[in-house]
C-alpha cells in the first residue's frame, strides 16, 4: 500500500509477504446474519491471522439507535479505533470470515472517517487458509493511539435522500439483497419488516460477487457485466442498499474497484425502509 491511489483490496499473497510492514495493523470485521446462528467475536478468539484485533460493527456503532449497527458518531469511532491501536498514519487491512461480511462495512466505515489507508483483505480468513497462511489463537494487547475523525458525509445516504432517489430517479439504486428478499417472495430475516423493495430499484446479490471456490471478488471485467446486468451504468449516480447496511458495503467496494470511488451506502436500508409505514414498497 503506498500514499497513491490505493486499491481497495490487497491478496492473501500480498499480507503474506508484507506481514511485518511498519505501521500496518490487520482487523477480523467478520459478522454473521442472525440466520447464521454463528458468534463472530467467538470464533476470531478461537482462529484468526496472528496479530489481528476484532472490530465489531455491532458494538463500534451508534447503539441508542433502534436500527442495527448503524454508524457510530465520530467521537466513539475515534475512541474505539485509537483503543485498537490505530492513528492517522496507520495502514489498516481488514478481513472476515464469511464472504467480505463486514470487511467491505467496516473499510466504508473507515473512508465515512477520512481514512483512506485502508483496505480488504480478497478472500478473506478462507482464501488465508487456502493458501497456508498462519492462523491463532492468541489476543494481542494494542497500545492506544491518537485517532483525529474528518467525516465524508457523501460516503452515506440518509432516508432524506433515499425518499428523493425513489422519488425521482435521480440516482440508481442497487439493492444486495437475495432475489427473494427483493421481490418480496421470501420473508425478511429480521421481524416487522415489510417485504419488497424501494421503488425503481435493482437488485444485485452481493454474493454474484464473490468466487466461491477461492473466496474473493471476481475480476474487474466480470463485475463489470454483473453491474451491467442489474441494469447499472457506471457513470451515473449510485446508491447501494441491503437489509441493515452490511453487504450494500460489498456492492460498494466492487463499484470502487472500478473506478466509482464516490458510491454512497444507505445506512439504515431495508430495516429502516421497510420498518416504517410511510415509505413506498415495490414487489416482484
Amino acid at each position: 500500500m503506498t500514499n497513491e491511489h490505493r486499491s481497495p483490496l490487497v491478496s492473501c499473497e500480498w499480507l503474506a509477504a508484507h506481514f511485518d510492514a511498519p505501521n500496518t495493523i490487520v482487523l477480523d470485521a467478520t459478522f454473521f446474519l442472525p440466520r447464521q446462528q454463528r458468534n463472530a467475536i467467538e470464533e476470531f478468539r478461537q482462529t484468526h491471522i496472528p496479530g489481528a484485533r476484532f472490530f465489531d460493527i455491532d458494538v463500534i456503532a451508534d447503539t441508542d439507535s433502534p436500527l442495527p449497527h448503524m454508524l457510530p458518531g465520530p467521537d466513539r469511532f475515534v475512541e474505539a479505533v485509537g483503543q485498537l491501536g490505530i492513528d492517522n498514519e496507520t495502514n489498516v487491512i481488514i478481513y472476515d470470515n464469511n464472504n467480505f461480511m463486514a470487511s467491505a462495512r467496516a473499510w466504508w466505515t473507515f473512508r465515512v472517517f477520512g481514512h483512506d489507508a485502508v483496505a480488504v483483505l480478497d478472500g478473506g480468513l478462507a482464501r488465508w487458509k487456502q493458501l497456508g497462511g498462519p492462523i491463532t489463537a492468541e489476543t494481542s494487547s494494542p497500545t492506544p493511539r491518537r485517532f483525529h475523525a474528518k467525516q465524508n458525509r457523501q460516503l452515506v445516504c440518509t432516508l432524506e435522500q433515499m425518499r428523493e432517489f425513489a422519488e425521482t430517479g435521480s440516482a440508481r439504486i442497487l439493492d444486495a439483497r437475495s432475489p427473494a428478499r427483493f421481490a418480496g417472495s421470501e420473508p425478511e430475516i429480521r421481524t416487522g419488516l415489510r417485504s419488497g423493495h424501494i421503488p425503481g430499484s435493482c437488485n444485485l446479490h452481493y454474493a454474484a460477487l464473490v468466487d466461491p471456490e477461492i473466496h474473493t471478488l471476481l475480476p474487474a471485467e466480470t463485475l463489470r457485466a454483473l453491474y451491467r446486468q442489474a441494469d447499472t451504468d457506471l457513470n451515473e449516480p449510485i446508491v447501494t442498499t441491503c437489509g441493515s447496511g452490511v453487504t450494500a458495503a460489498i456492492l460498494a467496494l466492487g463499484l470502487y474497484r472500478l473506478g466509482r470511488q464516490d458510491v454512497p451506502v444507505y445506512d439504515g436500508s431495508w430495516t429502516e425502509w421497510g420498518g416504517r409505514k410511510d415509505t413506498p414498497v415495490e414487489t416482484g
